[in-house]
């Protein structure tokens, strides 16, 4: 029986404002670069993959300032290879100054908060799990959440980054439930998908750019927003 969900938090239930296309798009324009959003949204996809990879091995929570550098250098000269846009790693790094100047914020997408007072009202208890270097009380209220998710765990809180177990262990136990009763809904393959699975929790791909079309639902389902969300749910019933 189902009786927690648990979510990633960026690209999940957050994303950028303005578009990461139209961020990446302002600041390529300094070096007579231009984009495609489609091309952008496959970068992303790779970049987040290797940023997925990397924290898996060597958190960038934990090196030292150069190594970040590098670490978003490569990163950012990823998402430009989704354009089909090849740039030296120096190039890739003036790009990324560029960006970090870029005034942002991080939105919870319009689609969250009625679906999680949805689930709510059926008594799911409700978790964010995040790699994120802050507690995850700051978090909710930091996106106006703490209303409708009963708790957030994070790295920051843990010491251990998604895909490993730690996170979701910490986060079976604040929600008081074993991992056969648990969903999580996340939208990167390496941290969620198969974060999840290894804490033998089942996963959900939240797929809100459509990159990966061809999914083996096998594996687990995908679900485009928070409505087609519910409404898995709805058909599954809580007994799965």
């Amino acid at each position: 029986m189902i009786k927690a969900i648990f979510f990633d938090l960026y690209g999940t239930l957050a994303g950028f404002s303005p578009s990461r296309f139209e961020i990446q798009s302002q600041a390529c324009a300094q070096f007579n670069i231009t984009l495609t959003e489609e091309g952008v949204l496959k970068g992303y996809k790779k970049a987040d993959e290797y940023m997925t990879n990397q924290n898996a091995s060597y958190p960038i929570r934990n090196r030292a300032p150069q190594e970040i550098d590098d670490f978003f250098s490569k990163y950012e000269s990823l998402v430009l290879e989704g354009c089909e846009i090849n740039v030296d790693l120096d190039i890739a790094a003036s790009i990324w100054k560029e960006i970090r100047k870029i005034p942002y914020e991080m939105k919870i997408f319009d689609d969250v908060i009625e679906s999680l007072k949805n689930l709510r009202d059926k008594n799911f208890r409700l978790g964010v799990l995040s790699n994120i270097n802050k507690p995850g009380a700051e978090l909710l209220k930091e996106f106006g959440l703490t209303d409708y998710i009963d708790f957030s765990v994070t790295s920051y809180e843990v010491g251990s980054e998604k895909p490993h177990p730690p996170i979701f262990e910490e986060a079976l136990r604040r929600a008081r439930v074993k991992n056969n009763e648990v969903f999580h809904i996340g939208d990167q393959i390496g941290s969620d998908i198969e974060g999840a699975e290894n804490a033998g929790i089942y996963p959900i791909l939240m797929d809100r750019d459509n990159n990966y079309e061809n999914w083996d639902v096998n594996r687990c389902l995908r679900v485009a927003n928070m409505l087609a969300l519910e409404n898995i749910l709805n058909d599954l019933g809580r007994e799965i």
